[in-house]
């Protein structure tokens, strides 16, 4: 546990709330030392009262109060909440991770003007899966943290996510793949859990089942780095029920549909 740090948050919508249990249940951070403002004050008390966190009434107190700010609101509402703040994030003592989509480490330092340079500021997309310690945080390579502030980004943060570092151009794809993603992989497994029903599975059942062998199937390639399609020519052998299953999802154009849909975020 890192203790001598406070996180806090800049709203504490569901991403937000995501990243903080995950902290706390990993042991990374005590709820004491989360700190958070939201708009709707009976809301964040409840929701900062689940972990053993403070709720604070606004942004200023958050600044003041922790050693981390986790910008958390809506990527339009960053303008009007954080430029006002510029001054109180400047310094060495402090260090900014954005998690708001669209936002680049260019563009908040077209917001803040000169005084970017004494900011420093990662910015970030997360997944929702951060709260049960299996998220994807994908990350701006370009950054202005100090090495030492790296590294405890790397530590808090790590714990609980795989962070993958991108270039700016590319935060948007990486966004879609591992934060919107996650959508696509519910319906997969709500339609397997739909599978085993119809042929007489209990839902829970089928449901628990699904969940493991995706989250398996993630497992064994980060482990082992194997080309997807060789992972799944392995489970199918020739003339077995497998392949059969593969060919009509072929014939339903199963592949192609996934790849239309995320053309569909990003050409949106």
């Amino acid at each position: 546990m890192t203790d001598s740090c406070t996180v806090g948050f800049i709203g504490f919508g569901n991403m937000g709330q995501a990243i903080a249990k995950g902290l706390v249940e990993a042991g990374t951070l005590d709820g004491s030392q989360i700190v958070a403002c939201a708009a709707h004050w009976d809301k964040l008390v409840e929701s900062t009262g689940a972990i053993g966190a403070t709720a604070l009434h606004d942004a200023k107190d958050v600044v003041d109060a922790a050693d981390i700010i986790v910008v958390a609101i809506k990527p339009y509402q960053i303008e009007t909440v954080i430029k006002p703040l510029v001054a109180d994030l400047a310094g060495a003592d402090k260090f900014v991770v954005s998690i708001a989509a669209g936002w680049t480490l260019d563009r908040f330092d077209t917001m803040m003007g000169e005084m970017s340079e004494l900011i420093h500021l990662q910015c970030t997309i997360p997944n929702t899966p951060m709260a049960v310690g299996k998220g994807v945080l994908v990350t701006e390579t370009d950054n202005t943290l100090t090495d030492a502030q790296r590294d405890e980004f790397e530590r808090i943060f790590g714990s609980i996510a795989l962070i993958e570092r991108v270039d700016g151009a590319h935060m948007d794809i990486a966004m879609c793949i591992a934060g919107c993603a996650p959508a696509f992989t519910d319906m997969y497994l709500e339609a397997l859990g739909d599978a085993g029903v119809k042929y007489g599975l209990q839902r829970a059942t089928a449901y628990r089942l699904a969940a493991k062998m995706i989250e398996g199937v993630g497992a064994l390639y980060l482990a082992t780095g194997t080309h997807p399609g060789a992972m799944k020519d392995a489970v199918c052998s020739p003339g077995g029920t497998t392949i059969k299953g593969v060919a009509s999802l072929e014939e339903s154009a199963f592949r192609g549909s996934v790849i239309r849909a995320v053309d569909a975020i990003e050409q949106g």
